[in-house]
């Protein structure tokens, strides 16, 4: 499965009472598979996925679907720390005959690397034609996916790849020497997809993309077809908007974002909140400059 270069971690909209704005959500999906999103990650972190039911994220997956279809590829956060939940989630999506899912390390209980291998086993096993994406991110779980247990992951068929957002270019480097080349590492960073194409990333899972996705496709593309220094100059060019983009925790200032760039996709849910005054005037400086 060939997932593309950018994968878009989509916002979840929401409308005024906190319900999901699904006609918002399938109008943005489209605008986004327009503007270079190749896959869409549903329910993820920046889908706001702590906050959701499982109810309400099979209806979202299957709008997107039905949204983008022949136009870009679905990948389900089915991802939990009960394995068995994860298990019953992941099957689901298959039923629903979607392109891809992403599990992530099982937070707050901090399962040891045997743990974490047999959790991602079991899950992958249990739906053997839907091709898993690993998802390491120690920032938000507390425990790290090292490279040697994603190298013995890696030899599960359906496992194919892995976004890896611990920041350390060090670890994704021997993620990159003990995996075969066909198993797909994608930057769980904007600002390390860059770098991360230099040691042997395909891609990134990306919170930009919301409103840059043709820039960072061109950056891709670039650094691909040999024009390294286009791409230094691409991502020197978005780099204040990806740090703009986690002033605060994600996803609260995309979706600020968003609603500078006319999209109204609501407030995110308790426990996050509203952006800051500063959080928000840092946006729409940092977009004006995009626009100039």
């Amino acid at each position: 499965m060939d997932f593309g270069r950018v994968l878009t971690a989509m916002v979840t909209p929401f409308k005024a009472d906190g319900s999901i704005n699904y006609a918002k959500a399938e109008q943005l999906a489209v605008h986004l598979a327009d503007h270079g999103t190749d896959t869409f990650v549903v329910c993820g972190t920046t889908g706001e996925s702590p906050t959701l039911t499982w109810d309400e994220e099979y209806e979202l997956f299957q709008v997107i679907q039905r949204a983008t279809a022949g136009k870009a590829k679905i990948m389900a956060g089915t991802g939990s720390n009960s394995t068995r939940e994860a298990i019953a989630a992941t099957q689901k999506a298959d039923k629903l005959k979607l392109d891809g899912s992403l599990q992530v390390v099982p937070y707050y209980n901090k399962p040891p690397q045997e743990g974490l291998y047999q959790h991602f086993k079991a899950i992958a096993e249990s739906a053997p034609d839907l091709p898993v994406m690993l998802y390491n991110v120690p920032g938000r779980t507390g425990q790290n996916l090292q490279p040697e247990t994603v190298a013995r992951l890696a030899e599960v068929p359906n496992i194919v790849g892995i976004k890896e957002a611990s920041g350390n270019l060090d670890q994704a480097s021997q993620i990159r020497r003990l995996t075969p080349p066909e198993f797909a590492i994608y930057s769980g960073d904007d600002s390390l997809t860059l770098p991360l194409l230099a040691i042997g990333a395909k891609g990134v899972v990306s919170v930009a993309s919301h409103l840059v996705g043709n820039q960072l496709q061109q950056m891709i593309q670039s650094f691909e077809g040999n024009q390294p220094q286009l791409a230094t100059q691409i991502h020197l060019q978005l780099f204040p908007l990806f740090k703009a983009l986690f002033l605060t925790t994600n996803p609260i200032p995309v979706k600020a974002a968003l609603k500078l760039r006319g999209w109204d996709v609501g407030s995110t849910r308790l426990p996050l909140s509203e952006p800051s005054d500063e959080v928000v005037q840092t946006l729409k400086t940092v977009l004006a400059e995009l626009a100039s």
